[in-house]
């Protein structure tokens, strides 16, 4: 799989506490310190967030701030609300192709 399909599979699984879905699949949310430990160098192959994140870029991706409304979802309230309580940090990144309700367009992209 690449880069992006990968993402896709880890955010769909409850196996990862560290990632989730915001903004109601719009939104990547990642526990910096958590997902270091959960993901980095078990799902993909480099084991620094730099790298990841360069990944990310490479592949549209932009950081955005968070939108402080509430998730409407249970899972994601509750993934927000475990994230803020350990007092780690949260990054959240966002592309208009990569959302929860249109799997099929993993299929078009391109690495930048």
């Amino acid at each position: 799989l690449f880069f992006p399909q990968r993402l896709w599979k880890i955010l769909e699984s409850s196996q990862f506490r560290s990632i989730w879905w915001t903004g109601g699949g719009q939104c990547v949310a990642i526990n910096e310190e958590l997902f270091q430990q959960e993901v980095l160098g078990r799902v993909f192959s480099t084991q620094k967030m730099k790298s990841f994140t360069r990944q990310l870029k490479n592949y549209g991706f932009t950081k955005v701030q968070p939108d402080f409304q509430r998730s409407a979802s249970m899972p994601e309230l509750l993934a927000e609300e475990a994230a803020i309580s350990s007092h780690s940090k949260v990054l959240y990144y966002y592309n208009p192709s990569f959302t929860r309700e249109h799997p099929q367009l993993l299929e078009k992209y391109k690495r930048r």
